[in-house]
Order: C-alpha cells, then structure tokens, then sequence
C-alpha cells in the first residue's frame, strides 16, 4: 500500500512500533522537505558555511561563485558563522514563513567546524527554528552527538548504494582521519558509517530523510534494496533525485521523469517518498521552487558598496 501524507502516527523501527511525539510531528509538519503539505506554507534557509568536502562523488562538481545553475553544491558566496547569523536576521525579518535553518554545503557540512559554530549561533537566537543538516554520513557516527546537543533535529543523508561493489563506482574517493580510500575500500567504508549514523540519528529521535541520486546504468536496479534497508532502519522518508550528467558520469543519460515516478511509485509500496524535491541550491532561500536568496545577495552588495 502507498503510504500517505498523513501516514505518520507510528514509526517501524527494527520490529517495533515507536510512537512519535508532538515535537517530532512540528518537525515534520513545518519542514518543507519533509512533508509535501508544509511545502505550500512554510520555507527554509540553507547556510553555505561549509566549502570543504571529505568525499568526492562522480556525479558533483562543487562551485563556491555561481548565481547562474540550481543544482546542490553550488553557491555565490560562502559564508562565515557571523555572517551566516546575519543572513538569518535579514530574511527572518522579511520572510516570516521560514521555519527550517540548514546547512547542506556547498561541501560537507560535518568536515566544517563552521557548520557547528553556526548552529551554535542560530539556535541561541532562534530557538523555535528547526535545524537541519544535510551530509553524506562519513562523519555522522562522529559527530552525532554534537549534533543532538546543538539542537540539530532533523537530518538527510545521502545514500547511494548499500552495496560496496556498487558504490564504489559511484565514490572516486573518501577522506576520513586524515587518510584517502579508494575503490571498495573507500565504499565500504563510506556505506559502515553511513548506517550506522542513520541508526544512530532515529534513535535520538532526529527525523531522518535519505536522498538517493538514481543513476543509469550503476544504481538504478539497486534503488529497491536501499529502501528496504533504510526503512528497516527507522528512516522516515526518501528522496531519490535524478541524476544531474556532470563531472566523470557527465556522459550519463538522467532518469526521464516517468522513469523517476515509477521507481518512486515501487519504493512508495515500502516507505514514503518525497516528490516535490528541487534539488536545491546550497544557498536557497525561500519556499521550494520560489527561492528568492538573489534578493538578500543584492542587498548585501548594495551595503558593502
């Protein structure tokens, strides 16, 4: 049966039904990625705090000056902690729908000490906003705690296999303790932290979304055994994207859009599905599909001149 928008009263984790709680409901009712209704309603702010990444995907070309593509990783400006907290009073001031503060970029949020100074800051000033961090899950087991501490509350990882043999076709490398693997050793790697932040995040009662990057020809007969395992995990929702041809897989075909709803269609038979995804930028501000954050960097050229 194809899950709801409203099928949320419990969650499955492992064999157990685990009720949620008011506060887990207004995180999920007010987050615009997390539930299709709050995307008419509510909106969110994404900090570009954090250029650094600890992976490399063969599908992501990061760029830190770019006002032109809406895509994930790229961004006009990189931000400090400081002027991220500025960037929230502007638009809080103006944009009173804006319910969720996250970074998710344009590199990895959780190998940049920035990410945690400015959630630090964000949630002192706003304590009602909801936190969000979007990661590939290297760091997540490590940083989980933190994260909790810091009021962090809802949390996206990208998954795009949980086979090694797979990933490793879709990882050209990863960093972790100062150290680079590649090849099955890197994606196995990857994938043992990845899970393990994921069971990590629900059991501290975050409200978890796994993206999946759908990409023909390596993981698109695999997609079925992602969900599967993700939902056994507790995750509440998954995102698959399609891909975006750039980089080592730019000579890829993507997903056509029918192809997209119908893998979305068979994975809805097992979990919920996120649909009204726009593969956001990592600087967007606004509601889905309205993003309005070219007006706030105006405004902040036309003060520094």
């Amino acid at each position: 049966m194809i899950m709801s928008e409203n099928a949320y009263p419990t969650a499955k984790v492992g064999d157990q039904e685990v009720p949620w709680d008011p506060e887990q409901l207004r995180r999920i009712q007010e987050h615009p990625c997390f539930s299709e209704k709050a995307c008419h309603r509510f909106g969110r702010m994404h900090l570009a705090v954090a250029p650094r990444c600890n992976i490399q995907c063969n599908y992501c070309i990061r760029d830190f000056d770019c006002v032109n593509e809406t895509r994930p990783g790229v961004t006009s400006q990189v931000l400090t902690p400081a002027e991220a907290l500025q960037r929230v009073d502007e638009v809080m001031e103006k944009l009173h729908y804006i319910k969720v503060v996250a970074v998710a970029g344009p590199g990895e949020p959780l190998y940049n000490e920035a990410t945690f100074e400015t959630f630090r800051l964000v949630g002192e000033k706003y304590p009602k906003l909801i936190l969000c961090v979007s990661t590939n899950g290297l760091l997540l087991p490590d940083e989980i705690e933190r994260l909790d501490s810091l009021g962090v509350s809802n949390v996206t990882v990208t998954l795009n296999a949980v086979d090694p043999n797979i990933g490793k076709e879709i990882y050209e490398h990863v960093i972790y303790a100062g150290k680079k693997y590649t090849g099955l050793e890197a994606a196995e790697l990857l994938l043992d932290h990845q899970l393990r932040g994921l069971e990590e995040a629900v059991r501290r009662k975050m409200i978890v979304k796994v993206n999946t990057v759908l990409i023909p020809t390596i993981n698109d007969g695999h997609i079925m055994d992602i969900t599967k395992r993700i939902k056994r995990l507790g995750v509440y929702i998954q995102n698959v994207m399609p891909l975006i041809p750039q980089y080592r897989f730019a000579h890829l075909s993507p997903p056509t859009p029918a192809e997209k709803r119908a893998v979305q269609d068979e994975l809805a038979k097992v979990m919920k599905q996120m649909r009204h995804c726009r593969q956001c930028r990592s600087d967007a501000i606004g509601k889905l599909g309205c993003d309005v954050q070219q007006e706030f960097d105006k405004s902040e050229k036309a003060d520094k001149s």
